[in-house]
């Protein structure tokens, strides 16, 4: 399975740009913070992850100010060139 679950918040956005078939898409840098249990112990995480969106995901997003925190679902690929991750956000959940 590659589902993710998670809060974050813009910190950079690209102009919209479209698909060769016409669809929105949005590329974001998107920053994470939380506190999560790691063998039985308390353990901050803070991250920062490229992520696309396309279509109305990408259409809502685009219309949020650099800052929003919203929660998200999605799944992770590669990047176009094929080094790093990129997440790839499929819904949206509590836009702040």
């Amino acid at each position: 399975m590659n589902r993710v679950q998670l809060s974050a918040r813009i910190i950079e956005r690209k102009s919209m740009r479209y698909t060769p078939a016409g669809v929105p898409a949005l590329d974001l840098v998107l920053e994470h913070e939380s506190t999560v249990t790691e063998a039985q112990q308390a353990r901050k995480v803070k991250l920062d992850i490229k992520a696309v969106a396309l279509g109305p995901v990408a259409e809502q997003l685009n219309r949020q100010d650099t800052g929003t925190t919203f929660g998200l679902v999605g799944f992770l690929g590669a990047t176009r060139t094929g080094r790093g991750l990129l997440l790839h956000i499929t819904e949206l959940n509590d836009i702040v």
